[in-house]
């Protein structure tokens, strides 16, 4: 598909519902709404349009495979899997039940989800053994592993990426969701990652950078894989944490939300456009 002929709309409208479902996830009990928000449009065009993952491929071995390693963002995920059929909209509604396994992280009861998150850094390793053991098989599938800038702390993920460029694994990709902030804390003031894509690129990396709300941007980057031969691709996307949702976007407290039945219908209403809702401090858990 060239980037002329993406289809703009539907990518927009599904990133919309999307962002509705996240949304809807952020009562009775709250989710992590401002990181998952940023990362919306990252995940709906990577299903929508790089991936080969779909309802009837979930256990095919030929199938692309996808890593959330910042999990916290799984608002994000099931709400794509709900948009493309991979998950029934009704069962969002046993967010955090024991009679389901729907919570804060990805778990591989929900078809679709390849493995289970929880610590940060873990999963860049995880990718990278399936990159290897497809890259013996001659498979040609693409591994797409998604990490936040603050869990580029972890030393885990920086030994993943040497190991990756060792074993010239150009099958995998990382993206990285750079809204920069990690958790309460701004990334460069807690710990600085810039320059970000020279880190990556002194590690062994090939390394794009775009703007993570832009589909022509994801599009263009994508449409390059594998960005050199060899080499491990990496997308830095710049991201806004809250996307969408003017009174929460950029604020650091606003990473985890525990809102109640009206201010959700609020903020519905401001994702769009109808609305300015102004939230207190008094309006949410914070974790």
């Amino acid at each position: 598909m060239t980037v002329s002929s993406l289809d703009y709309k539907t990518l927009e409208e599904r990133s919309l519902r999307v962002r509705e479902h996240v949304i809807g996830l952020s009562t009775n009990g709250g989710c992590f709404i401002g990181a998952s928000l940023s990362a919306v449009d990252l995940i709906v065009y990577l299903y929508s349009e790089f991936l080969n993952i779909n309802q009837s491929n979930l256990a095919d071995p030929n199938r692309d495979y996808l890593f959330l390693s910042k999990g916290h963002d799984v608002p994000a995920l099931y709400g794509t899997f709900v948009e493309l059929g991979l998950l029934e909209k009704t069962r969002l509604q046993n967010h955090l039940s024991t009679e389901d396994h729907i919570y804060w992280h990805p778990n591989t009861n929900i078809p679709g989800v390849e493995f289970h998150s929880g610590s940060l850094g873990h999963l860049p390793s995880v990718a990278i053994g399936v990159a290897m053991d497809l890259k013996i098989c001659g498979s040609s599938n693409k591994v797409v592993c998604i990490l936040g800038d603050g869990e580029l702390n972890e030393g885990t993920c920086w030994e993943a990426i040497l190991v990756a460029s060792a074993h010239k694994l150009d099958n995998l990709i990382f993206v990285v969701d750079r809204n920069f902030f990690q958790a309460n804390a701004r990334t460069e003031e807690l710990i600085p990652l810039e320059p970000l894509a020279d880190k990556f690129l002194a590690f062994g990396a090939a390394v794009k950078r775009v703007d993570g709300h832009s589909f022509t941007e994801l599009h263009q980057a994508f449409s390059a894989y594998p960005f050199e031969s060899g080499k491990p691709n990496v997308v830095i996307a710049d991201t806004v944490r809250g996307k969408g949702l003017p009174s929460i976007q950029e604020r650091a407290d606003r990473w985890f939300c525990n809102f109640s039945a009206d201010e959700v219908e609020q903020l519905l209403l401001e994702l769009h456009g109808q609305h300015q809702t102004t939230l207190t401090s008094e309006t949410l858990i914070v974790r």
